[in-house]
């Protein structure tokens, strides 16, 4: 007892002093505290999804889930070979090339219509607040901040490690000349150094009209958020992307449910949408798709096109490695919409509809 004590309140103080580090960002506050508490999706002191979203489905629970994860995962988690990808120059580009390119999980960048856009950049090589942990496969972590322009517009759909890098959005800094993202993360940004003036919160079920004749809005997705302890303090979100030549929606994690019906509705038809498929388990199925509802949603969405992400370079779940994009190519039928699936870092036109693409995971096994 008196070993433990001393011990156990220098692992606490350690503990407390490790959250306190910047990368963790902060909870809302002042002016934006009270717009968060004043949405119709807050409620008892969380945002909340539009249907009940329990964290493990039934019989589930965290220990069991955590014991499978650390005792029983597929052996095929991590690839056995390097990952082969592509290295484009982004830097470079041609201005009237509309291409989209993936960085693995669900970080891109597309051009289209003049303008530039990324998506949900990691970069640093991992998908957790430490470095030794959820590290990238290797091969997939070829892109770094340095190789990225000057972007118009980057898109963060919520504030989870895996989308919200502090390593890559610190470096990026100074390219960036305006953020969209969901209601509460601008106080994350604002600690870190960001310029108010840049950054657009919104709810969900908002628009932002830019310029060019673009707009945004803003739509539901069935998700959770949370860098620390407390979850739910910021809002997850998807958007709806117009340029006066395309449409694309911008999907960010989400479990499947009826508000990809009525944003097909709504916005529909799509020329792209980009949703997450991988890192599933059947035990949290509320939010995250498995690949069957990803292509119902697709479906739902009423798009031209589908490009899974949310796989190929983490591992966060119990699934093989290739599971993601092997189960969703076997079950796809071409009368519903076209399946890309790009290597990391291949150039996907934006505005073609026979461009093929090999089912590159399979050189692996």
């Amino acid at each position: 007892m008196y070993i433990s004590i001393p011990v156990l309140t220098i692992l606490g103080i350690g503990g407390y002093a490790f959250m306190k580090q910047s990368k963790f960002g902060k909870a809302p506050s002042g002016e934006r505290k009270n717009k968060v508490e004043n949405s119709p999706n807050y409620r008892n002191g969380q945002f909340q999804n539009l249907s009940d979203t329990p964290s493990f489905t039934e019989g589930a629970n965290y220990f069991t889930v955590l014991k499978k994860f650390l005792f029983e995962k597929d052996k095929r988690s991590t690839p056995s070979k390097e990952i082969p990808t592509i290295k484009t120059d982004l830097q470079n580009l041609n201005p009237q090339e509309e291409v989209l390119v993936w960085f693995g999980h669900s970080s891109y960048f597309f051009q289209v219509d003049g303008k530039k856009i990324l998506v949900d950049p990691v970069f640093s090589g991992h998908a957790s607040p430490v470095a030794f942990s959820a590290r990238a496969f290797k091969g997939t972590n070829n892109y770094k901040a340095e190789d990225i322009p000057e972007i118009d517009i980057l898109f963060l759909t919520h504030d989870h490690w895996d989308h919200l890098d502090y390593d890559t959005i610190m470096k990026i800094k100074p390219k960036i000349k305006k953020i969209i993202t969901g209601l509460g993360t601008g106080e994350h940004l604002e600690a870190w150094g960001f310029n108010p003036a840049i950054i657009t919160e919104k709810d969900w079920n908002e628009e932002v009209i830019l310029e060019d004749g673009i707009k945004v809005n803003t739509a539901p997705a069935r998700h959770f958020s949370g860098r620390g302890f407390k979850r739910n303090g910021v809002l997850w979100t998807s958007f709806v992307l117009q340029t006066p030549s395309y449409k694309m929606f911008l999907g960010g994690d989400s479990g499947y449910d009826d508000h990809f019906k009525e944003i097909g509705k709504k916005f529909g038809p799509f020329d792209l949408a980009l949703l997450e498929n991988g890192q599933y388990n059947r035990h949290w199925k509320y939010i995250h798709m498995m690949p069957e509802e990803t292509l119902q949603a697709a479906k739902d969405l009423r798009t031209k096109r589908l490009l899974p992400v949310h796989n190929s370079k983490f591992a966060l779940a119990n699934h093989s490695w290739d599971a993601p994009l092997k189960t969703i190519s076997t079950l796809h039928r071409n009368d519903y919409f076209q399946l890309l699936t790009p290597r990391i870092g291949e150039k996907v036109y934006l505005k073609s509809d026979d461009q093929n693409f090999t089912k590159w995971w399979e050189e692996l096994n």
